[in-house]
């Protein structure tokens, strides 16, 4: 009997507890119906100055410029704007889940003496507070209060997330201040080699160590980085003596990339690796320095065939209105005309629409997997199929040169250096689609 005794209080105690939960965690969406904002009459863009007081100690004020938000203690730089409009949303928006306490006599219990965190903003000349204390019991809710009101309520707890802030946190951590669009050259420096690109309409080409097409997306990922990546620490705030750069790896730089326009140039350098899996970088024009990812630093020290373009062909076979391709003294053309295939040489005739489209895949899916500075050794002299695709209506033309030599591939594209390596199952697919067609 004793036994069943203490199962059915257990019983009891824990079915208590369960509906105190249950209710405690439906009760915010019941009552809060009925309560007002935090702060009912403030607007996020009508919000002029910030102070956070972090749990960690960080205590930073922001205040609102004409050209955007500034911290200004405990420095003065320019302050993360996306940050600043998650907390300032977040005051304008915070509402009371429930009220659950009018009038405390003990607000340690609560987690507000001292708060854990606290903000306090100005808005239309009034500055208001709100303190921020523990979570509730279930963990859902966050006790508040502001200061000229003893009634202690609840909020949201990932209020706190978006209010606990570092200085760091706040402030803009750009590493590179980069205007994309009127970038019209690029320039990577390692201790191996120099790499230079220059804009072509909207595309970038390489101009150094060779004259070839540039993989738009290769540079375009490094200028995103450059643009987005955020600084993962600052580690000095100024650095003066250029023997101080040693420590950090900066004195001799394992990358150096630099963006111009026009007369305008900007740089940032990247040393050693860190102690927190980063590595350290300097914007050429600030004395600080600062961690970065390390992706960054391994796209900066690529070698140029990783930023050439691998596709041989332009063209797509959606695209393609002419095809001519030469193969042991043959050559074969052939026109689009509407939605089908017709061959002109060697005689005017329909074209197996079918065969042509493969050939075309064929071509036009070949990617170069690496690149040779010279011809000899490749068998280009003695081409295994010539292929030359028109296309956008006829205005422009690829021509492609594919060998084999042993066991590897290669194929040449007029106006390009050297040869592309291929895989040799590539050029099996192509040759085994163009005999097809004879």
């Amino acid at each position: 009997m004793r036994g069943l005794r203490s199962f059915l209080v257990l019983l009891v105690i824990a079915a208590a507890l369960g509906a105190y939960l249950y209710y405690d965690s439906k009760r915010p969406a019941e009552e809060g119906k009925k309560q007002d904002k935090v702060f009912a009459d403030v607007q996020s863009d009508k919000i002029e100055q910030i102070t956070v007081k972090a749990a960690g100690g960080d205590r930073t004020t922001v205040q609102k410029q004409a050209d955007g938000w500034q911290i200004t203690q405990p420095t003065v730089v320019a302050a993360d704007g996306g940050e600043i409009s998650g907390i300032t949303s977040n005051l304008a928006s915070m509402a009371i889940d429930r009220v659950v306490d009018e009038k405390p006599t003990d607000l340690k219990q609560y987690g507000l003496d001292p708060p854990h965190v606290e903000v306090a903003f100005k808005s239309g000349g009034t500055e208001r507070t709100v303190l921020l204390g523990g979570k509730s019991p279930t963990g859902g809710d966050l006790y508040a209060k502001v200061p000229d009101k003893p009634r202690v309520f609840l909020v949201p707890s990932y209020i706190e997330s978006n209010f606990n802030k570092s200085t760091f946190d706040l402030r803009d951590k750009t590493i590179l201040k980069i205007d994309r669009d009127k970038l019209d050259h690029i320039e990577i420096e390692t201790p191996d080699h120099t790499l230079k690109f220059a804009r072509q309409g909207e595309d970038w080409r390489i101009t150094q160590p060779v004259d070839a097409r540039a993989d738009f997306s290769a540079l375009e990922g490094i200028l995103g980085r450059l643009n987005a990546s955020p600084m993962k620490s600052i580690v000095a705030q100024e650095v003066k003596d250029p023997k101080d750069l040693a420590q950090y790896g900066l004195d001799k730089p394992a990358a150096t990339v630099h963006v111009i326009s026009g007369s305008s140039r900007a740089g940032l350098a990247i040393g050693k690796s860190s102690a927190d899996g980063a590595v350290y970088a300097k914007d050429l024009s600030r004395p600080m320095v600062f961690t970065v990812e390390t992706a960054l630093a391994d796209d900066l020290k690529k070698p140029v065939d990783d930023f050439r373009l691998k596709d041989l062909f332009d063209a797509r076979a959606f695209n393609t209105t002419r095809v001519e391709i030469e193969r042991k003294g043959t050559k074969l053309v052939f026109e689009k005309d509407k939605d089908a295939w017709k061959q002109v040489v060697p005689s005017a005739k329909p074209g197996d629409t079918a065969k042509v489209e493969a050939l075309l895949t064929a071509l036009t899916n070949t990617r170069a997997t690496g690149f040779v500075d010279k011809t000899a050794g490749t068998g280009l002299d003695s081409p295994e199929l010539t292929a030359a695709i028109k296309f956008d209506e006829g205005k422009k033309e690829n021509r492609v040169v594919f060998a084999r030599k042993g066991t590897d591939a290669f194929a040449q594209r007029a106006g390009d250096p050297g040869a592309a390596k291929i895989d040799g199952t590539a050029l099996d697919a192509i040759l085994k689609a163009a005999d097809t067609l004879k």
